[in-house]
Formats: C-alpha cells, sequence, structure tokens
C-alpha cells in the first residue's frame, strides 16, 4: 500500500469511534433520566420494576458498543497497513 492509502481507513475509524463513544454517553444520560422520573412516582416505579423496557437508550448503548468496536477495527488495520506498508 502506498502511505496515504490508509488514511481514510483510519480516518473513518476514528469518526466510528468518536460516534460510538456519543452514542454510549446519550444512553446513559437517557437510562438516568429515565430512572430518575420513575424514581418520583412510588406507584408507577412498582409497576415499571417488573416491565422495564426502555429500548431507546438500551438502543442508544448498543449502537455506541457496536460503532466503538468497528472504528477500532478500523483504526488498528489502518495502523497495522502503515507499519507494514
Amino acid at each position: 500500500m502506498f502511505s496515504t492509502e490508509y488514511v481514510p481507513l483510519m480516518i473513518i475509524g476514528a469518526v466510528f469511534l468518536v460516534a460510538g463513544v456519543i452514542l454510549l454517553i446519550i444512553g446513559i444520560r437517557e437510562e438516568k433520566d429515565y430512572f430518575r422520573t420513575i424514581s418520583n412516582n412510588v406507584d408507577v416505579r412498582k409497576y415499571l420494576e417488573h416491565k422495564s423496557d426502555n429500548i431507546q437508550s438500551w438502543g442508544f448503548k448498543v449502537g455506541g458498543i457496536t460503532a466503538a468496536i468497528i472504528g477500532l477495527v478500523l483504526l488498528i488495520m489502518g495502523l497495522v497497513f502503515r507499519l507494514w506498508g
């Protein structure tokens, strides 16, 4: 590989990594807000603890982890190509 061919791969990896971290932060914040509002209402909390399906914050977390893993893999691939290229 030429010395500049690894740069786009590393840039895409960095973008995925940053997006993953941002999504993880948003997911954690959404989950905290959700549980903070539930904890103020005793009756609602007792009901929802058995059926707590807050899919939005869970989706942000899973998407963030997936994007972070893809970003790390792409960054590592770019570094390997740079060192061996």
